[in-house]
């Protein structure tokens, strides 16, 4: 998984449970910590710091702009149903990760090892938290991926109640799982013996 892809971690934190319901894997500081230790190398650097509540906070608000950019991404094919009636308005979808990314100013640096090409990177400028580089490490993974070639191979899955988005693999990927692609199936099902009786299910 490339830094880019970081932003996909993010927005689908938010997931279908299973059970016709939404599981939150930031629910709590708890998760946020876990979330965070399973990608400590994808955070551009950005040290390791408490999941506090304040974190929890703007990694939370950051992720409700980048699923918002995400259903602008997928259009004009819809958003995620499960959550599109919740989704911010797009200009403030921007400020938000504006102002996340703006939080820690950044220079160019350029690394030169022995027996390798030069590389570059950036660094950040002075010594900001450590909250707020993790925090504008995830917005600049958003920054990258809207504006990356993924970005168009972006979509929302089709299963019944699924809130996430997946990057479309191959040509006939409808769905983020195969668990969704069965859920989506049986509704298919279930939908044309309802049509087939009238509207009404056999007993």
């Amino acid at each position: 998984m490339t830094a880019p892809r970081l932003a996909l971690e993010l927005a689908v934190t938010l997931r279908h449970d299973g059970h016709g319901g939404i599981a939150d894997d930031l629910s709590d500081t708890a998760g946020l910590a876990a979330w965070l230790r399973e990608r400590t190398a994808l955070l551009d650097g950005a040290p390791q710091t408490t999941a506090d509540a304040a974190l929890l906070a703007a990694v939370r608000e950051l992720r409700a702009a980048t699923r918002a950019l995400f259903a602008r991404a997928v259009h004009p094919r819809p958003a995620s149903r499960a959550d599109a009636h919740r989704l911010l308005p797009e200009d403030e979808a921007l400020r938000r990760l504006n102002a996340a990314a703006a939080l820690v100013p950044t220079v160019p640096r350029l690394v030169w090892a022995p027996d390798a090409p030069p590389q570059t990177g950036s660094r950040p400028v002075g010594d900001p938290p450590a909250a707020d580089r993790l925090t504008a490490a995830l917005a600049r993974a958003v920054i990258a991926f809207l504006d990356g070639p993924e970005r168009t191979l972006l979509r929302a899955c089709a299963a019944p109640r699924c809130v996430r988005y997946f990057v479309k693999d191959h040509p006939r990927q409808e769905w983020c799982t195969p668990s969704c692609g069965n859920r989506a199936r049986v509704a298919r099902h279930h939908e044309r013996r309802k049509e087939g009786h009238g509207g009404t299910d056999e007993r």
